[in-house]
């Protein structure tokens, strides 16, 4: 009896550790990003280091651009005490975010040409994926594909990686945008992790999250308003594409055999890629080039309907997280069907904006006959 009192007390100890250990990783993460934000902020007004706005921009005054420099100083700080067990394992995890963090502020204060910043990219993947090993090893039945080869293996992540740290910075368009979707992302992952005990990533993912809210709070402040740049979405990107990959990898394991983990990474990260999807199909469509430019993306149909910048951050980040839900709902069906289903509500929430949009035009010019 006197030994089950003990265990039990140090069980109760155990977990008022952990719960400690996630108050003050969460508090320091914040309150780190909080404290930097305003003094580069008034470095970046000094030095006129800013975002000047331009034809596709969405903001018609200057604002600072290096919000990133915060959300990656935190993320580090945080990360090295907290989550010091995966950067032991994972040794070029750093070095792969230092490349990305060095590329993006280098875009941000210069502008770098955008083969370059992809070389920096595929150079990061390489380190995560050979150097250490980090790599989608099976579809879990996905299209009747299980384990993968190793070569296809290391191929197939480095491309998901590029992908979702470009399809990120893809949506950093309007305030609170990529911020509020790396949020809502982070807190799926802390969920995750923990409930996986690997806890060392959860503790990665409440540093992501704690920066991203103290960020989000002066992103979508009107006097005080800051942008991440290119140096946040690379790296936020480069963190949400490391995570996922992680979660796959992990649910591959024998002890925790998730078979629907692909499709659930794909649902959490579901607005960045279906964006960078759906725009590519539009461009193909009008027979223009896949990589051209234009205001095709997700939130830009959105506000053509006539929403604010906060509501169409809210609506898309509120679809997210349906799409998150009905996944969870879904997770027992075969694995191919669930991602058909997935990837179809994710396209009618996508376009959906659109047909809006043209319908509320077409009855503009009705009413405008009708009145002529």
């Amino acid at each position: 009896m006197k030994n089950l009192s003990l265990e039990a007390v140090a069980n109760i100890l155990g977990y008022s550790s952990l719960y400690l250990k996630v108050i003050l990783s969460f508090s320091l993460s914040f309150l780190l990003t909080f404290i930097a934000i305003p003094k580069i902020i008034r470095v970046s007004y000094r030095k006129q280091l800013m975002d000047i706005p331009g034809v596709r921009s969405s903001h018609v005054k200057k604002v600072p651009r290096l919000g990133g420099v915060a959300i990656y100083f935190a993320i580090t700080v945080v990360s090295s005490i907290f989550a010091h067990e995966m950067l032991y394992q994972i040794v070029f995890f750093s070095a792969a975010l230092v490349l990305l963090f060095f590329i993006g502020l280098m875009d941000d204060l210069l502008v770098v040409a955008p083969r370059k910043k992809l070389i920096a990219q595929l150079i990061s993947a390489v380190m995560i994926v050979v150097g250490s090993d980090v790599r989608i090893h099976s579809f879990f039945g996905l299209f009747g594909i299980y384990e993968l080869p190793y070569l296809l293996s290391v191929l197939f992540t480095i491309f998901i990686i590029v992908l979702i740290i470009n399809s990120y910075n893809l949506i950093d368009g309007i305030d609170g945008l990529a911020s509020g979707v790396g949020v809502l992302i982070s807190l799926c992952f802390v969920f995750i992790f923990f409930r996986l005990y690997d806890y060392s990533m959860g503790f990665l993912a409440i540093a992501i999250l704690g920066a991203l809210l103290a960020f989000l709070y002066f992103n979508m402040s009107s006097h005080y308003k800051i942008f991440m740049g290119d140096t946040g979405s690379m790296v936020v990107g480069y963190l949400i594409a490391f995570m996922a990959i992680k979660f796959i990898d992990l649910a591959s394991m024998p002890y925790v055999m998730i078979d629907s983990a692909p499709v659930i990474a794909i649902a959490i990260l579901i607005v960045p890629l279906i964006d960078t999807l759906s725009v590519i199909i539009i461009r193909l469509w009008k027979g223009k080039s896949p990589f051209a430019a234009d205001q095709n993306h997700i939130h830009h149909r959105v506000l053509r309907l006539g929403f604010s910048h906060v509501q169409t951050a809210v609506i898309i980040c509120v679809s997210n997280a349906l799409i998150i839900g009905f996944a969870y709902t879904i997770r027992q069906l075969n694995i191919s069907l669930m991602l058909g289903l997935i990837t179809f509500a994710a396209l009618v929430l996508s376009y959906l904006p659109l047909v809006l949009g043209e319908f509320l035009i077409d009855q503009k010019i009705k009413k405008r006959e009708e009145a002529g």
